[in-house]
């Protein structure tokens, strides 16, 4: 589909509507919260796993969003792999024939790890960019304070 991405409703509400299209009031609303590492994962993916879970905002992750975390956690442990045999190998490796430096195989897959993980992190609402632009929860007790007036 050409053009921007479309705005999720809840980033309407609180960003306002400047352009006074219809709010989609049947978005759907994922449920439950992501928690447990996949049956299938190693020590090493549980342990990325589980450090994603503690580190992000509550409530953000739900159970739909399992596959997209799974393929980040997937991207981060192979770009860790890469990274150490890159540092014990070297940028550049000899062919076994000829003898001539090549650029070692590590790097691709280090640097193909590298932008799976910054396509998931988008997603995931992972890197700071992203996360300037989510809200969870509900209004602090206190509320906002001189902001009430614009967000409230």
């Amino acid at each position: 589909m050409p053009g921007p991405k479309p705005k999720p409703t809840h980033l309407k509400l609180i960003r306002g509507n400047p352009g006074k299209r219809p709010l989609n009031n049947r978005e759907p609303k994922p449920v439950g919260d992501l928690k447990d590492a996949p049956a299938n994962f190693n020590d090493d993916l549980r342990d990325i796993w589980n450090y994603a879970i503690e580190h992000a905002p509550a409530g953000l992750l739900k159970k739909i969003d399992s596959a997209i975390l799974e393929a980040w956690c997937n991207a981060q442990r192979l770009h860790r792999l890469a990274s150490t045999e890159l540092r014990r190998t070297g940028v550049l490796i000899r062919t076994p024939n000829a003898e001539i430096p090549v650029q070692s195989p590590w790097v691709a897959i280090l640097n193909k790890q590298a932008l799976i993980m910054m396509r998931a992190t988008d997603h995931l609402g992972f890197s700071p960019a992203t996360r300037s632009r989510i809200v969870t929860g509900d209004v602090p007790a206190g509320g906002f304070g001189a902001w009430d007036s614009i967000t409230g």
